[in-house]
């Protein structure tokens, strides 16, 4: 797993002790989100999930944590966070579930082995149109598109599914939880599932929700 800094280094003001940790989903790369940097505090983003290996001591020098994550990052989150004793202010999931691979609480299995099996530059394209779910959408994620390759991808892919074949339940506390109504990715009818009894808001939107993510990284928001 990668984990880098997205905040620009200013010697002119004190290092933050407030932090927004995004965990983004699967073959994501800091492009898409480096323009939502939020100067108020640090933006750190994680993605490639080939690896949950998490070097997290750098945690422990912030004094407030915002979670934010989506899609597969929801599960690589409450995998890598549960059981931490770190200062975690606010935890968002969004369009994802702490099971990644299952027929009524996550990616059916047919759906994420047709993905993995027929991965090409055409069949990214066609899933990053359905994850976008407009053409205007589109065009406006690939102005700014992860740059990772096809082999980097299918990596991190494989790895999700053997992980996925033996199941850890996690104890990680999710405090909102945003489910999009034309998701044609993590089925919202399974999310509902997944999510039950948790606080959780459906909004009309597709997989990969736009106008979510400016609000919830907007520079003018605040920690509590």
């Amino acid at each position: 797993m990668i984990v880098k800094r997205i905040t620009p280094i200013d010697s002119s003001r004190h290092p933050s002790q407030k932090l927004l940790l995004f965990f983004a989903g699967w073959g994501m790369d800091e492009n898409p989100f480096a323009e939502y940097c939020n100067t108020d505090c640090d933006f750190m983003i994680t993605y490639d999930y080939d690896s949950l290996s998490f070097d997290d001591t750098f945690l422990k020098s912030y004094n407030e944590i915002k979670i934010v994550a989506w899609s597969m990052g929801v599960w690589a989150a409450s995998q890598l966070l549960q059981d931490k004793d770190f200062p975690v202010v606010e935890s968002t999931a969004i369009n994802g579930t702490i099971f990644p691979i299952d027929d009524k609480k996550g990616i059916p299995d047919k759906i994420f082995d047709a993905t993995l099996n027929n991965l090409n530059e055409n069949t990214l394209y066609k899933f990053q149109r359905r994850m976008c779910g407009s053409s205007d959408a589109l065009k406006r994620f690939l102005d700014k598109p992860p740059t990772r390759g096809i082999d980097s991808l299918r990596k991190e892919l494989t790895s999700i599914g053997k992980s996925a074949l033996s199941p850890n339940a996690s104890n990680f506390n999710w405090s909102k939880v945003y489910i999009s109504n034309r998701d044609k990715i993590f089925p919202p009818e399974n999310q509902l599932r997944a999510w039950e009894g948790a606080n959780y808001t459906v909004i009309d939107e597709e997989h990969y929700p736009e106008k979510l993510f400016k609000e919830l990284f907007d520079r003018k928001i605040q920690y509590l």
